[in-house]
């Protein structure tokens, strides 16, 4: 049985999984240096356009982050990749 990904399911994935690197004192501190925010500026940062999308990206580039996170939550890994297509800032129309 496939989930139906839309754009809410594609938002509550990647601010689930925003929440899961927040509470990870491994995978933070290389998402905060990667995108070059403070932990203090995440909560702004997420309303912005496009950083949904990036957060989806900062697991979709590194195999076993993503796959810890799907391995503790029971998330299909292939959704990543579904919800990014629905983001603002993670359509790939350029191949």
């Amino acid at each position: 049985m496939k989930q139906q990904m839309n754009l809410d399911s594609a938002q509550d994935l990647a601010i689930n999984s925003l929440v899961f690197l927040a509470g990870d004192t491994d995978l933070l501190p290389r998402f905060l240096a990667l995108t070059g925010i403070t932990a203090e500026q995440i909560r702004e940062a997420a309303q912005e356009p496009g950083f949904l999308a990036g957060v989806l990206q900062f697991y979709l580039a590194h195999e076993p982050t993503l796959m810890r996170y799907c391995e503790a939550t029971q998330t299909v890994p292939a959704l990543f990749q579904e919800a990014l297509r629905l983001l603002p800032g993670g359509r790939q129309d350029v191949y």
